[in-house]
């Protein structure tokens, strides 16, 4: 059943609670739910009330419940620190799978050659430095350098295993989740991990079977979007107050959101 290798935005907090949206998509056996969050993006706040929303919402079916997390849990948001601490404490009673997203990759890149930080920078590295007590370097060497140093001996080594673990991909049932898309053409298990973190054009405009539906994040949008190749969950929740979640089971289907 399981198998693995390796943005208009609103700006307003109300919640909306369960998006008026039922979806035709292939459903998973009645007895396994599977829950798949979209990106977080540092808002560990959204992330405690949908978590809640999530454990309340799987009680109410006997199954067997599967909770996929799509990537990019940090940056942008004010606490990618909060983020990756609560997800070190994973809900029982699920089998869960966490992806990587581009941010993450971003992190461990600057871990590895802090001259990358330029690029990070660009799309929330200084959120998640500061969520770390770390203070944001000028755009001198020796500046980025010696932030990079200190980031190092400050981020728990649980949190850097946690980001060095994150898997691709994953395949549940009729489903495969991943971060950003595939490339059209390529059999999903021949996908770079490049395209599986970035892409964005080719995949979006396809209306192609991929062999499974596609579960995704990357590209934020002001609702999910479920076509029958795909299922999109970023709904922007850093700028938003919006954190999605799509629900799979024996009817289909449909969201959950802050």
């Amino acid at each position: 059943m399981l198998s693995q290798t390796s943005p208009s935005r609103r700006k307003t907090g109300k919640s909306r609670g369960l998006f008026s949206l039922f979806a035709r998509a292939p459903a998973p056996e009645e007895t396994h739910r599977i829950y798949a969050v979209g990106d977080i993006h540092g808002r560990a706040d959204l992330l405690d009330v949908l978590l809640e929303k999530i454990v309340r919402d799987a009680s109410l079916a006997p199954a067997t419940q599967s909770l996929v997390f799509v990537g990019d849990y940090i940056d942008r948001g004010p606490n990618s620190c909060g983020v990756i601490e609560r997800l070190l404490d994973p809900l029982e009673g699920f089998e869960t799978h966490y992806l990587r997203g581009n941010h993450d990759q971003a992190l461990l890149d600057f871990l590895e050659n802090p001259s990358s930080y330029r690029k990070w920078r660009r799309f929330g590295a200084d959120e998640t430095l500061l969520s770390y007590d770390v203070e944001p370097p000028t755009e001198d060497e020796t500046a980025i350098a010696l932030a990079r140093d200190e980031f190092a001996e400050k981020l728990p080594a649980s949190h850097l295993k946690f980001l060095q673990d994150l898997q691709p991909f994953v395949q549940i049932g009729a489903y495969h989740f991943v971060h950003a898309g595939v490339r059209p053409g390529l059999p999903l298990e021949d996908q770079s991990l490049e395209d599986m973190m970035w892409i964005r054009g080719e995949f979006l405009d396809c209306e192609d079977d991929f062999g499974k539906v596609v579960v995704h994040g990357h590209t934020p949008g002001e609702r999910p979007v479920c076509r029958s190749n795909r299922i999109g969950i970023d709904t922007g929740a850093f700028a938003t107050n919006c954190l999605t979640a799509v629900v799979l089971d024996g009817i289909g289907a449909r969201f959950l959101n802050t």
